[in-house]
């Protein structure tokens, strides 16, 4: 494995620095900017057993068209789901723009061989995935068994070719920011394109803390390596006001050459209707209900 070091984290003063970034007010034209950049970021999520072929395909419509009241409106980077849905996803955005990422590697879990991750990240591939979201081997992680998360994450990469790869990190699970900033440091030494704290099937999911220790974690490999590596906080972030808070950490921390759906992502299922909610109160000065909104 390369050689690591890792930076010790204060989480006094990661703590200090979150609260000072969240008590920003954004209001008015910059608010509307961040709240359809936001849109833009989104990787629309379906992640469930029960998953089908046309709840997938509604996802894709609304990843394309977030609103027809609006036609104007962004739309979403990516729909993420299981491997087995990546054809009905592809064909459903057709030439949109709109990527198609599939978990990999026995999400959320990770319990499984190499092999059975390997071929699974070939499968997803073979039927056109365009993002590859990767989870770690927590176990191995927390007993130490550094070089084999490296080898794994590399392993996956060699597979996934031209493909981005996200890793999952769990962050929920790791539980010292120490153990945060040494798993992001392994994943992007190891290769991997973006890092993402969470699956969304563990709590905690995304934390604003976490995220900033993620977020300096790429502008020290940026430093170092010269290469710009993305991020994306997934699970619990629900609402426009907290995602704009994301996007106020992910300036400060690393500027305006990350402040695209190239380099952050949000991973959600639920932040979309808010968005528009506020979207539009934002532009007629009255909310929508919920109501309003498909929830899918």
């Amino acid at each position: 494995m390369h050689n690591i070091t890792t930076t010790p984290i204060d989480s006094v003063s990661i703590d200090e620095r979150v609260a000072r970034f969240t008590k920003r007010s954004i209001k008015n034209e910059s608010k509307m900017h961040a709240l359809k950049l936001a849109m833009s970021m989104m990787d629309l999520t379906t992640l469930e057993a029960k998953d089908t072929p046309g709840k997938v395909r509604q996802l894709c419509a609304k990843a394309m068209r977030p609103y027809d009241a609006m036609p104007d409106l962004p739309s979403a980077a990516a729909v993420c789901v299981y491997p087995t849905m990546v054809r009905v996803a592809k064909e459903a955005l057709g030439n949109s723009g709109v990527k198609v990422a599939a978990v990999a590697t026995a999400f959320p879990s990770g319990m499984s061989t190499r092999k059975v991750k390997l071929d699974e990240t070939k499968f997803a591939v073979s039927e056109g995935a365009d993002e590859i979201d990767m989870v770690i081997s927590r176990g191995h992680f927390l007993a130490g068994e550094f070089n084999y998360v490296f080898d794994e994450i590399a392993a996956v990469k060699e597979v996934c070719g031209e493909v981005h790869l996200k890793v999952i990190l769990e962050t929920g699970e790791l539980s010292t920011l120490d153990n945060v900033r040494k798993a992001s440091d392994i994943a992007m030494y190891a290769g991997a394109d973006f890092i993402k704290t969470s699956t969304g099937k563990v709590q905690p999911a995304a934390t604003l803390p976490v995220t900033l220790v993620m977020l300096e974690a790429i502008r020290d490999f940026y430093y170092k390596e010269g290469k710009m590596i993305g991020m994306k906080p997934a699970g619990g972030i629900a609402t426009a006001k907290l995602a704009i808070q994301y996007l106020v950490v992910l300036n400060e921390t690393l500027g305006d050459a990350w402040m695209n759906p190239n380099y952050f992502r949000f991973g959600a299922s639920s932040l979309a209707n808010d968005l528009l909610m506020q979207i539009v109160k934002q532009t007629t000065g009255v909310y929508q209900s919920g109501d309003y909104f498909s929830k899918d």
